[in-house]
């Protein structure tokens, strides 16, 4: 009976094989540790700050701010106005606009 190789499990970031000693666990996949960030800011993960949504890894603020709760009272702080639309978390779409509604101002 001839040897059949192993298939290893290939990184779901680089599609590579992932190797026991470097492998990281997360989403029920195997990442190389070099692959195991934050896709948005690109922040090394461990086990205790990593998360997951649509197959993609997060670090848990990158998380909260793009899929957390958005609205009054919710991660700005008291007294806080921000005019920031989340663009650079990938959101396209706001029901905000920072241009003033009276006509005399604008």
């Amino acid at each position: 009976m001839p040897f059949k190789p192993v298939e290893q499990p290939k990184c779901p970031k680089c599609s590579k094989s992932v190797y026991a000693a470097e492998e990281m666990l997360a989403a029920g996949q195997k990442w190389h540790k070099n692959c195991f960030k934050c896709g948005l800011c690109h922040k090394s993960l461990d086990s205790t700050n990593a998360t997951e949504h649509g197959g993609e890894l997060y670090c848990k603020q990158c998380y909260g701010r793009k899929f957390g709760p958005k609205g009054y009272g919710f991660g700005g702080g008291a007294g806080t106005l921000s005019m920031d639309t989340g663009a650079h978390l990938g959101n396209t779409e706001t029901s905000m606009s920072n241009k003033p509604s009276d006509p005399y101002y604008g």
